[in-house]
């Protein structure tokens, strides 16, 4: 399957793994590399030397090519950033923060650079910083969202309409059928999160994969808006996020609630009450947990049949 966007990260299929944090380490990130896709380790819940550590495993678990997200608002993004240079690392995906602050000095260095966008105008601010591709995620993905509340499939094609350079769709899509009809409204290829946070070689911790299973369509909501807004699985922290919505919080209120290390505790020490369990709503379609390469090889099979059946109408 040749299109931009394996042109442009020299990949067999154009599937890219979310970088999501507490759950996209070394293992997953080669794994879906080495199934053809490309892999992302996500730096958002890593300390620099354990990315560091995460990316030289990473090398000599794969010799595909793999990437690193890089949320912007990270406190020591100038240590992560001279970290991915240091190593070589050549697939760099930004989010969460300005894509001119970082994607000149990464291009200077070689680096191909994703930004992340929830809109239209920032699809186009991304693309005149000089970003090589887009990802536009929409309101069905898991984790922190734009505020716009815009759907993915509304979403792409309003994006594609004004930009030039290669789109990847986000949000909601964990199927060959997803991602077929992804590429249909525009875009050039898929990032999948959740589907991924749901394999052996994810770390995120046993009983969060149990729960991300168990998950049925409604069952996930967004969030905690005026700080940054989340789509989680409803349990204990989430109802008590939304008792204390009843007595109009300020902004104070809400953090004090949150706390520190609420998504480390849900998605990588696997507290199911108290801790965040950040998910998307394709959830809902995620029955097994299976091995990353076993997902990928579904994903695509499932995409050229469908697509076959339709060539037929």
């Amino acid at each position: 399957m040749k299109n931009k966007i394996t042109q442009l990260f020299n990949i067999q299929y154009p599937i890219i793994q979310g970088g999501m944090i507490w759950v996209s380490g070394y293992k997953l990130a080669a794994a879906v590399s080495n199934a053809g896709g490309l892999g992302l380790i996500g730096a958002g819940s890593m300390y620099p030397e354990v990315l560091r550590a995460h990316i030289q495993k990473c090398k000599k678990a794969t010799d595909k090519p793999f990437g690193v997200n890089v949320p912007m608002l990270y406190p020591q993004i100038d240590e992560i950033i001279d970290i991915i240079i240091e190593e070589g690392v050549k697939i760099v995906f930004t989010s969460a923060g300005n894509p001119k602050t970082w994607t000149a000095h990464l291009k200077a260095k070689g680096i191909t650079v994703v930004h992340v966008v929830s809109s239209v105008k920032f699809a186009l601010k991304a693309q005149n910083a000089g970003v090589d591709a887009v990802v536009c995620e929409g309101f069905e993905a898991g984790g922190h969202n734009g505020r716009e509340e815009t759907t993915t499939f509304t979403l792409i094609p309003m994006v594609k309409e004004q930009l030039e350079i290669p789109v990847i769709a986000a949000g909601g899509i964990g199927s060959g059928r997803g991602m077929l009809a992804a590429m249909v409204l525009g875009a050039d290829a898929v990032q999948i999160g959740s589907r991924f946070a749901a394999t052996e070689e994810s770390s995120a911790h046993a009983n969060f994969k149990e729960r991300i299973v168990a998950v049925n369509d409604g069952d996930t909501h967004l969030t905690l808006k005026e700080l940054a807004p989340v789509r989680l699985i409803k349990n204990k922290f989430f109802e008590e996020v939304q008792e204390l919505y009843q007595n109009k919080p300020s902004i104070d209120d809400l953090k004090k609630l949150l706390g520190r290390a609420r998504a480390k505790k849900g998605m990588f020490e696997g507290d199911l009450e108290n801790g965040e369990l950040e998910i998307g709503q394709i959830a809902g379609l995620i029955h097994e947990i299976l091995p990353a390469k076993t997902v990928l090889q579904d994903i695509i099979k499932e995409f050229e049949e469908v697509k076959s059946n339709l060539s037929r109408l």
